[in-house]
């Protein structure tokens, strides 16, 4: 279970993390059991919740996730990064029980940062002290399997940057637990690091080479007694080792010479750890959390967002609510795309107060309706959902909204869109041609308040012949069917609320001779069949007037998909 507060693993308490731009968080052994999955599965998990609502008043946004079974994988970013951040996709391994079983194996999310293709790895390795070589052949299956879409990065080790790190399960080979323990006592850990299995490993294993790792300066994380700093005191008396560990390899450079015989500057790029440490004050498991801080330098490849906004800097009338944007050369739109309006302070592209789909037509200009715009006074942030990208294409600084609140608006359960547990406030507005994008040297700090996540709304499942819709699901300039006579299933789209992060629909089990009966009788009784667009999922209209919600497209790939 979650501690209950991770202010110092985050650093949030010694001002590094407010000067961070990403932060991945890799955990192992995350409770999974079946009846502890399936409330995963229906609503956030407590540690995804956890770390969210530590790390949306700093301004940092969910990008992605990816889970596998006890193993999940984060990844954060502050909010005007986000349209420089491309390309995300998540893969997952199973090396458990010979590749069936998810116990143990890796995950990974992968990204473009800013033009630069880097994936962060997280692992879960088998245990004990003879099984070295089983680690290095499910490292070896983990870097084999995973594959990414695109020409960039195929593979992991494709990638520019790799961060590799989790619980790889490396031990201290030779030395007795009394002399370990000794030179932990006596503050002579570089004694056992020529006894690492991990060090070993990284001069005599092919697949390792080139990963670098800062020096173990903090004692070994593994194994204590839950709830103490205190090494393991049962029968089996574990010896201490450095399981948990943090570390990157830079892609060899494989550009030509440029001019003068040196290599182009444009592409190069350097990596620092300023920090590489263990946190001693966290006792919830048997291993001790590790942390590490990069800088990370390059040349930039991207100068602009793919879509930059326009608004005013405040919006003080519901007629001001008009959205202005301009698209880069060679950015794919779909009429899927949306803006959506944010509280300064969101958790993850979907945590909005309202949206509005993006026009296909000429102009690039949309407006809200009064009714979507939240009364009173605060303030917001735009983005630019792409459908094409699955991520946040371009996002405004944020801007004051003050609307006159109405005597029914006044209470939590008006028609703002806002939580019922916090009333704010948002409208759009154009005043003057002025871009909202953030630039270099522009960005303030701002306080925010994180609104929580709606409850999980079921959704019932029908007979149907329809195929299966695409996936919908969306995801998030630096600051300096079935055949025959069985029916397949159909999700008719409710209006579920936006911000949920992920649906699962309540089921309705039907004998197969009840609901072949309902179709008989349907199709007796002559229905009429809906048109559908060949690019429209099942259950939404082809007219813009009923087209579902962003979120209502996300929750039937997330049933029929996962």
């Amino acid at each position: 279970m979650p501690p209950n507060d991770v202010t110092s693993l985050l650093h949030l308490n010694t001002g590094e993390t407010n000067d961070a731009d990403v932060i991945a968080i890799g955990l192992q052994e995350v409770n999974s059991k079946i009846n502890k999955r399936l409330k995963d599965a229906l609503f956030t998990d407590q540690w995804s919740e956890l770390f969210m609502d530590v790390l949306s008043p700093f301004h940092f946004v969910l990008v992605s996730t990816v889970r596998m079974q006890g193993v999940i994988l984060l990844v954060f970013a502050k909010y005007y990064h986000l349209p420089f951040l491309q390309d995300v996709q998540t893969d997952c391994t199973r090396t458990g029980l010979g590749g069936y079983w998810g116990n143990k194996g890796g995950v990974s999310i992968r990204l473009s940062i800013f033009g630069h293709m880097v994936c962060f790895l997280n692992c879960h390795l088998p245990a004990h002290l003879e099984k070295a070589e089983q680690r290095k052949e499910d490292f070896a299956t983990i870097l084999h399997m995973q594959q990414f879409e695109g020409r960039a990065a195929s593979g992991i080790l494709d990638h520019d940057l790799v961060f590799w790190f989790g619980d790889l399960n490396f031990r201290i080979e030779s030395l007795d637990i009394r002399f370990v323990k000794y030179a932990i006592d006596s503050n002579i850990l570089s004694q056992l690091w020529e006894k690492d299995q991990l060090n070993i490993a990284k001069s005599t294993w092919p697949v390792l080479s080139g990963f670098q790792e800062g020096p173990l300066n903090f004692p070994p994380t593994f194994k204590f007694d839950v709830g103490t700093n205190k090494y393991d005191s049962s029968a089996k008396k574990r010896k201490p080792a450095w399981t948990d560990r943090i570390l990157w390899k830079i892609k060899s450079p494989s550009v030509g010479l440029g001019a003068g015989g040196r290599r182009p500057s444009r592409g190069i790029l350097s990596v620092s750890q300023l920090c590489y440490c263990s946190h001693m004050e966290y006792t919830v498991s048997d291993h001790k959390p590790v942390a590490a801080i990069f800088a990370v330098q390059f040349a930039s490849k991207a100068d602009k967002p793919p879509v930059e906004i326009y608004v005013a800097d405040e919006w003080s009338r519901p007629e001001q609510a008009v959205v202005r944007y301009k698209m880069a050369a060679g950015f794919h739109r779909s009429s899927w795309d949306w803006i959506g309006l944010y509280r300064v302070g969101f958790r993850h592209p979907k945590d909005y107060v309202s949206y509005v789909w993006a026009r296909t037509v000429s102009g690039l200009q949309v407006m809200f309706s009064e009714e979507t715009l939240p009364k009173g006074k605060g303030e917001y942030i735009l983005g630019y959902y792409s459908n094409t990208s699955s991520s946040i294409a371009g996002v405004t600084e944020p801007f004051q909204i003050s609307l006159p609140r109405s005597e029914e608006g006044s209470s939590p359960t008006d028609s703002s869109g806002s939580s019922s547990e916090e009333e704010d406030d948002s409208t759009l507005v154009l005043l003057a041609p002025k871009s909202r994008s953030p630039s270099p040297g522009k960005m303030k700090r701002h306080r925010s308040r994180s609104p929580s996540l709606a409850k999980f709304q079921g959704l019932i499942l029908r007979p149907s012949s329809r195929d299966r819709g695409m996936s919908r699901s969306p995801s998030p300039q630096s600051r300096r069917g079935l055949h025959g006579d069985i029916p397949t299933i159909h999700l008719p789209l409710a209006r579920a609320d936006p911000r949920n992060l992920g649906l699962l629909p309540a089921l309705r089990l039907e004998m197969i001779d009840q609901a072949l009966g309902r179709r008989r009788e349907s199709a007796d009784q002559g229905y009429p069949c809906q048109r559908m667009s060949p690019t429209s999922p099942p259950g939404c209209s082809t007219s813009p007037k009923e087209r579902s919600s962003p979120q209502e497209l996300d929750s039937h790939s997330c049933a029929m998909g996962r």
